[in-house]
């Protein structure tokens, strides 16, 4: 697809926002998210990226997969991207999160709070599995895996909507910075 002039930009953050990246596992909610961090950075704007892998490991590496400890695990995050939206940061947070309840709490405690839906179908996402963790949870090496014996609660009023089966990366990103200019977080003008 041709270049959409999206680089000729620069952005002026006018608020701080969580930018919440919700869906399966694998369905490019990482890879939206980090296109989106690189475009703030390259504008110069405030932006941290926090990644269900890394917080598991150094924040929640106390927390199982239970409802109970998924929903801690969302919690904690919360309060985090609450902090940096606080302080005029965009957050980006990028998790399965698969308990609308939990997403909504944040939703209220943040205040700033875009909801993006990273929408793919899960045999797509089982397609673009690098990590096997589909067909670990199909062969039953692994209980509670969403998508698969655990459920996925999809938003009922996301605030964007990323079809990954059908967009490319890029698109969407560019998606979710045209939510955020609607929604008046963010100003882009030509250079």
């Amino acid at each position: 697809m041709p270049n959409s002039g999206t680089e000729a930009r620069q952005g002026i953050l006018l608020r701080g926002v969580t930018l919440w990246f919700t869906g399966l596992p694998s369905s490019g909610k990482s890879s939206i998210a980090r296109l989106c961090e690189r475009r703030f950075k390259k504008w110069g704007l405030p932006a941290e990226l926090l990644d269900g892998d890394v917080v598991r490991t150094h924040l929640s590496k106390d927390l199982g997969f239970s409802r109970e400890d998924r929903d801690a695990n969302i919690k904690r995050i919360g309060f985090i991207c609450h902090l940096l939206t606080k302080h005029g940061v965009i957050a980006l947070a990028s998790f399965v999160s698969p308990y609308r309840e939990a997403r909504d709490a944040n939703r209220c405690l943040i205040g700033n709070f875009v909801e993006v839906y990273v929408s793919a179908p899960v045999e797509e996402c089982e397609k673009r599995d690098v990590k096997g963790l589909y067909k670990k949870a199909r062969a039953g090496e692994i209980k509670g895996f969403t998508g698969v014996d655990d459920p996925y609660e999809a938003p009922l009023k996301p605030d964007v909507i990323c079809r990954t089966e059908s967009e490319t990366p890029e698109e969407s990103a560019e998606k979710v910075i045209q939510a955020l200019e609607k929604l008046g977080y963010l100003k882009t003008k030509g250079l």
